[in-house]
């Protein structure tokens, strides 16, 4: 009996902006993520994608700059480390109209929108892509961010959390329990478009927020959209235990993330949902070419332009330390955060000196790095997949869209032929596609329960 293999997920990781993680890869010649403001270039790369029968592609986000290396954002603006950054949603409706299957994850932070506003657009989204919209959970970490909406500081990590959750609640109520399945009839003869007795107004007094009204927009194929998020600190597991759909990890190694991924779905199985319920995708560089030896001098080639230092001061900027104080071997200490745990709790655990940190840098970026032909990659790709126990790839950009094509021209086809990915996409919703069940959020899913009966 051949037991059928578990297939990859994997998702493009990009950013409405020039320069993303692997930093200072903007100026290899190659390079066109200067385009990064013309509709063309991201529909030319939705359609590569969807021609790589890719699952989604993951737009990150960040509301701020990255201020804290040097106490400046001069080297930011020089490398353009995500930034200039232009909203990502607005990207989507034209990707979705040049596909029919590939997905969308865009990041927004939970602590800005208001609930009421936010459950429109998503809900727009889903109706104008056909159920493929997902939402990257985030709260923030950036004090710049919180200065430009008028706060001294950002908000304290937990309580982030705490408010995330009352944010999902209120929206919940909004896209599972504002209208029932039936409430929308259409019926011109009747002249009634939406039965009043099935559109319920939703009030909602709570710590966080309060909202007393009706969901502006009728039910769209997913309702809730698929719910992704990235936070693995204490507080960011029990979050995501709760409402985390797909889950994207950094891990240095397989066995960073096989235990990373066992806790969460641990977690997971602790509030009444499977193991199964939560897919986990870790972000991974490949730079690759038809020989070995090309893509070893591709990848040499793409070191030259690449800027460790501009990595460090995105690094700084998620740990909130300031890395230029330090000499290259001095002991950096790392001690209690207000802006990201994991990426805290990940450099004081290995000890990182700044030098070290340099060398984990040296393609701009902090996610492992595979560099080979079709084979190496594939065999790598699939030992992560076995060994670090998870679900997928968010697959970062190199130099755009260099990197994309080659991977979809060179190791999909090496993975398809080891039954690793899939020949041709499923019928569906994002939802659908990604767990081979129904389009809503399931049963056991704490949003379910908001539902009307």
């Amino acid at each position: 009996m051949v037991t059928q293999r578990k297939k990859i997920l994997l998702n493009a990781f990009n950013m409405n902006c020039v320069g993303h993680v692997n930093h200072g890869l903007w100026t290899h010649p190659r390079d066109q993520s200067d385009r990064y403001k013309t509709l063309s270039y991201w529909t030319s790369l939705a359609a590569t994608l969807e021609r790589g029968l890719f699952d989604g592609i993951f737009l990150a986000d960040i509301l701020g700059v990255y201020d804290v290396y040097q106490n400046s954002v001069d080297l930011t603006l020089r490398e353009s480390i995500q930034l200039p950054l232009n909203d990502p949603l607005l990207l989507v409706s034209a990707m979705a109209a040049v596909t029919r299957h590939l997905g969308f994850g865009v990041t927004v932070n939970a602590s800005t929108d208001a609930p009421y506003v936010f459950a429109r657009r998503m809900s727009t989204l889903d109706h104008l892509t056909d159920g493929r919209i997902g939402w990257n959970i985030v709260t923030g970490y950036l004090d710049s961010a919180a200065r430009g909406l008028g706060l001294d500081m950002q908000i304290e990590h937990d309580t982030r959390y705490d408010r995330a959750d009352e944010y999902l609640e209120l929206l919940y109520k909004f896209w599972e329990g504002s209208w029932e399945d039936d409430a929308v009839l259409a019926d011109k003869k009747k002249r009634i478009y939406a039965d009043p007795s099935k559109v319920h107004q939703i009030d909602h007094q709570g710590q966080f927020y309060r909202s007393r009204g009706y969901h502006l927009a009728e039910p769209s194929i997913q309702r809730t959209p698929v719910l992704y998020q990235a936070g693995t600190s204490g507080r960011g597991r029990k979050f995501a235990a709760r409402h985390a759909e797909c889950i994207f990890i950094a891990a240095a190694d397989k066995n960073a993330a096989r235990a990373a991924g066992r806790a969460l779905r641990q977690a997971a199985v602790a509030v009444g949902r499977k193991p199964d319920d939560v897919k986990i995708l870790v972000g991974i560089t490949v730079v690759t070419d038809r020989s070995a030896a090309a893509a070893r001098e591709k990848y040499t080639d793409y070191l030259y332009h690449a800027n460790p230092e501009a990595g460090l001061a995105h690094f700084s900027a998620s740990t909130g330390i300031d890395f230029s104080r330090y000499e290259l071997d001095e002991t950096i200490v790392y001690g209690p955060s207000n802006a990201s745990q994991s990426a805290t709790q990940t450099a004081q655990q290995r000890g990182w000196t700044k030098r070290q940190l340099l060398g984990e840098l040296s393609i701009g970026g902090r996610y492992p790095v595979i560099v080979g032909d079709a084979a190496t990659v594939a065999d790598e790709l699939s030992a992560w997949i076995d060994e670090g126990e998870i679900d997928g790839f968010n697959l970062t950009r190199t130099v755009a869209p260099e990197g994309f094509e080659d991977f979809v021209d060179v190791v999909v086809p090496a993975l398809q032929d080891r039954g690793l990915y899939k020949t041709a996409y499923a019928e569906g919703s994002l939802r659908q596609k990604i767990f081979g069940e129904t389009a809503r959020l399931p049963e056991r899913h704490c949003g379910a329960s908001y539902r009307r009966r």
